[in-house]
């Protein structure tokens, strides 16, 4: 089994919620991701503190932000120079 890096485990955390951009649970995040719950506390505090995800505590509900979005697209581009 490989191991992911921090920007795999982010940008996967980011592609669950680019699914429903009305938001998406804790729960969803982290099983999309495959995390468990320490590692859900710290990349989801990672994540807000950069401004990839915001948080709606209302509605309890996580949005990827404009910032998530280019994170995302930058991190397809590289990795598609990764297998050279």
């Amino acid at each position: 089994m490989r191991y992911r890096t921090r920007a795999e485990i982010v940008s996967q955390m980011l592609q669950v919620a680019k699914q429903d951009l009305s938001g998406v649970s804790k729960t969803k995040i982290i099983y999309g991701a495959s995390l468990s719950f320490f590692q859900s506390k710290e990349y989801i505090q990672l994540v807000l503190d950069r401004q990839l995800l915001e948080h709606d505590r209302e509605r309890r509900r996580y949005m990827l932000t404009q910032k998530g979005i280019e994170y995302l697209e930058l991190f397809e581009h590289t990795r598609a120079f990764g297998d050279i």
